[in-house]
């Protein structure tokens, strides 16, 4: 009996996001802890909108915590609103400076622009531990119209070793750098994700892409499989 195609798109969507699942858990499990990076979520934002940011920082080590954490704000593209969540635990320490360029805005013109963020923890029992991982989170806008902004940050350890996230993403092809800076992609107003999710759904499927993506997904989980037996050969 021929399935009903809403059925079938149901039943796609399951096993899309069930094997989504497995790649993710596989990634995780297989991912070596220096490889963790310190990150900036959502990757993508509209420009022209605000947009909150959590910067995801990982503890790379094994018996030392990380006492510090220090976002850089593009100087090229200056935001003109910056506004940090409170976070347990952690204190916040804001820098401006003089915008070389005023920006206007429509409650005025702004002549002075956040240069950086520095986060460090009240106490010393409540910085960040090996094996752990913080989100420090602020609210900013409105983007720039630019296809991206870099936010450099430095994290410090409580031996004194200084991590500079500072490096730029890798050309396509080319290798990652070790210490990548965060980057948030901008998309133009009519590119919104959350517009163009919602046009796919309308637009229905007859199952060749979804088969399309779960062959991609099945090569993934090949990949990460080959990547597991090529550590597990290092480490050997």
């Amino acid at each position: 009996m021929q399935q009903h195609p809403t059925t079938l798109r149901r039943a796609q969507r399951l096993a899309l996001g069930t094997l989504a699942a497995v790649v993710a858990a596989c990634l995780l499990l297989l991912a070596a802890p220096g490889w963790a990076h310190v990150t900036v979520n959502p990757r993508e934002a509209v420009q022209g909108g605000y947009t909150a940011l959590s910067f995801r920082v990982p503890n790379e080590t094994d018996d030392t915590s990380t006492t510090k954490v220090e976002v850089f704000l593009p100087q090229e593209h200056p935001l003109a609103s910056v506004s940090v969540r409170p976070h347990p635990g952690w204190h916040a320490k804001v820098v401006t400076k003089k915008l070389a360029k005023p920006l206007s805005t429509d409650d005025g013109e702004v002549t002075d622009g956040v240069y950086s963020i520095t986060w460090t923890p009240d106490r010393a029992k409540d910085a960040l531990q090996p094996g752990q991982y913080d989100e420090f989170d602020v609210s900013v806008g409105p983007l720039p119209e630019v296809s991206s902004l870099t936010f450099k940050t430095l994290q410090t350890y409580s031996d004194g070793t200084v991590v500079r996230w500072i490096d730029q993403p890798a050309a396509a092809g080319q290798p990652e750098p070790e210490h990548p800076a965060p980057v948030l992609t901008l998309l133009p107003a009519s590119a919104d994700p959350a517009s163009a999710s919602a046009g796919s759904e309308s637009d229905g499927s007859d199952g060749t892409a979804a088969t399309a993506l779960v062959l991609s997904i099945v090569a993934l989980l090949l990949g990460a499989g080959a990547l597991g037996t090529s550590l597990l050969r290092r480490r050997s």
